[in-house]
Parts: C-alpha cells; sequence; structure tokens
C-alpha cells in the first residue's frame, strides 16, 4: 500500500503558520493596539468621544435614553452664557464657522473672552444659556478641558444642546437640572492650552458627542450667536418668562421669603403681563 505524499507547499504553510503562532505568543499583547472600548454611556466610556488620542475618530452614537428626553425641560428663553456684547461684557474672539487653515476646518463655535482679553476673565463664571438637564460633565481630552453640554427643549419641540468648553471648574453633575442664568462653571484655559476664554456651541441633536472644535461639514452645530438671539424669547422692554418652577428651588432661602399682601397682588400683576 502506498504512503500518502505531502505536498511541500503544505509543509512550507504549516512552518509558517507555527512561527507567526510562536511569534505572537513570545511577542505578548502589543503597546501599539488601541484599548478596548467599553460599552458605557458617553458619560462613562473610557476612550473620549469622536476624539481619542490617537486621532482616529470613534463613530459611536450615543443616544439620549428615554428617560433623559423626558426629563429635558422646555426652554422659554435663551441668554448669552458670560453676558452680551452690548453690554461691553464679553467679545467674541473667533466667531462660528470662521476658517482656520492651520487647524484644518471652520469653528464650530463661539469663542467668547471677557472685554479685556487675554486671561483677564480667568474665573468669570459661566451661565447656562437656558432651562436644560445636565447631559454631560467632564474632561473628554486635555484639550476641551473641563465641558458641559446642556439639553433643552425649544418651544417649537427641537431637541438642543448647548456647550461649554475649556472650563477651569465645572459646577454641575450629569442628570442636574439647570435654569437660565445658573451658574454651571468658571472660565477657563484649557489646562493652559489657551488663553483664558469659553468654547460655546449650540447644536441639534437627540444624543451626546463631544467632536472637535473645527470642521469642514457643519454637522449638527448651529450659529451660537445666531440661536440664542432667535429663541431670546422677550422683546427688550418686557420681563422674560419665568425660569424652571420656582418649586425646584423652594430651599433656598431667597425662596423662604414671606410676602406682604400688596407684595404677593403686584407680583402676581407682573406674572399675569409676561
Amino acid at each position: 500500500m502506498a504512503r500518502p505524499r505531502i505536498h511541500p507547499v503544505s509543509v512550507v504553510l504549516l512552518l509558517l503558520a507555527a512561527c507567526l503562532a510562536a511569534w505572537v505568543f513570545l511577542r505578548g499583547p502589543s503597546s501599539r493596539l488601541p484599548d478596548v472600548e467599553s460599552l458605557a454611556t458617553y458619560q462613562t466610556a473610557d476612550a473620549p468621544l469622536f476624539l481619542p488620542e490617537d486621532g482616529k475618530p470613534r463613530h459611536r452614537l450615543h443616544q439620549l435614553s428615554a428617560w433623559d428626553l423626558a426629563s429635558v425641560p422646555e426652554a422659554a428663553r435663551f441668554d448669552a452664557p458670560m453676558g452680551g456684547a452690548n453690554g461691553a461684557l464679553t467679545y467674541n474672539a473667533q466667531p462660528f464657522w470662521e476658517m482656520n487653515q492651520g487647524r484644518g476646518g471652520h469653528h464650530t463655535g463661539d469663542d467668547l473672552n471677557g472685554i479685556g482679553g487675554m486671561n483677564t476673565d480667568l474665573g468669570d463664571p459661566v451661565t447656562a444659556t437656558a432651562d436644560g438637564l445636565v447631559i454631560y460633565a467632564g474632561e473628554p481630552s486635555p484639550g476641551w478641558g473641563n465641558t458641559v453640554i446642556l439639553a433643552h427643549r425649544a418651544a417649537d419641540g427641537r431637541l438642543l444642546q448647548s456647550m461649554y468648553a475649556h472650563m477651569h471648574e465645572i459646577d454641575v453633575a450629569v442628570g442636574a437640572l439647570v435654569a437660565r442664568g445658573d451658574r454651571i462653571g468658571m472660565v477657563g484655559t484649557s489646562n493652559g492650552y489657551y488663553p483664558a476664554h469659553l468654547h460655546f456651541e449650540m447644536r441639534e441633536s437627540d444624543g451626546a458627542d463631544i467632536g472637535a472644535g473645527y470642521s469642514l461639514n457643519p454637522l449638527n452645530r448651529l450659529d451660537p450667536e445666531g440661536t440664542v438671539a432667535e429663541l431670546r424669547g422677550a422683546p427688550a422692554d418686557r420681563p422674560a418668562p419665568p425660569m424652571l418652577p420656582l418649586a425646584m428651588f423652594r430651599d433656598q432661602p431667597w425662596n423662604l421669603l414671606e410676602l406682604s399682601p400688596e407684595d404677593a397682588a403686584r407680583l402676581g400683576d407682573i406674572m399675569q403681563r409676561k
């Protein structure tokens, strides 16, 4: 009986496979391989959202949960997060969609500076542009620094977001409801990357992503100054609509004061005129 003949090519392939297996085993885990990203939420993911350190985007979508969507308050009015330019409080050092050749794209927000420039506004308060739900609060990367994203529901039903980046510190936690004008942080330098300023964005989205500060496509970014002006919600000569219900703040000292009947009637008249 003839013995089966082994083809030389098969021998070569087996030897190569054995050598490759031995090389992988002896070499051990590669330090160059990227870490496996967890399937956690956008807040607890173990890699910066869409802005990892290796520069390669992770196209993961992070949709808000049904609970988050139901918790987003309707915003009756929008205001500037550091005071308006008309009051000589801020100036826009790099407006929305201005081309920056050095960064390779258009600016996706407004860079708001104190009127003194450079670090004169370091530590100034940053306030919520409208009633909203905190859906992100953390440091997605050193370049972004401390960052907060609020979700708002406009009167026309649109789900909007405001983003505040490069802050010195964060004063709110994820899941908190904040009222227009509430302090959410302080102007910072993003760990010394830039002179102090606030990178402020407005978006239309039902998910949370950090993204990049420059882009060739607008994606879900909106003109911050134009959007705030469009949704201001009150003429200059009329009081603004009320913020979140005062019952939310019933434990605050200013909400524990007892009004006289005359003052209560006057306050009721003002509220009715709104």
